[in-house]
């Protein structure tokens, strides 16, 4: 949960639930969540993942699954900068206008 804190500092229209970082907005829902590798047979500590979940709403009102992206990046400007370029790209608009 270290990376999602370090996240939220730099996302700071994201909140933290204590499992995940959340952005929404009227139409979109964007969690990021971390996953480390449990395999202690590997050597030197790895970057966490961090699972990025877009969810778009229906008709209905709900917010329903779409896709979502992995990343595993040791610099975490490089990954806060990765993952908001991914969210504009994937939901059309700049990630800091959708949310406000």
């Amino acid at each position: 949960m270290e990376t999602l804190i370090l996240l939220r500092d730099y996302f700071s229209t994201a909140v933290y639930t204590g499992k995940c970082l959340v952005f929404i907005s009227e139409d979109w829902r964007v969690e990021l969540t971390e996953h480390k590798d449990t395999d202690f047979s590997k050597g030197a500590e790895q970057a966490s993942v961090i699972r990025v979940r877009l969810f778009k709403k229906a008709l209905n009102e709900e917010f329903v699954s779409g896709h979502y992206e992995d990343f595993q990046l040791e610099n975490i400007g490089e990954l806060a900068e990765q993952i908001e370029k991914y969210v504009q790209m994937a939901i059309g608009t700049n990630l800091r206008e959708a949310i406000e």
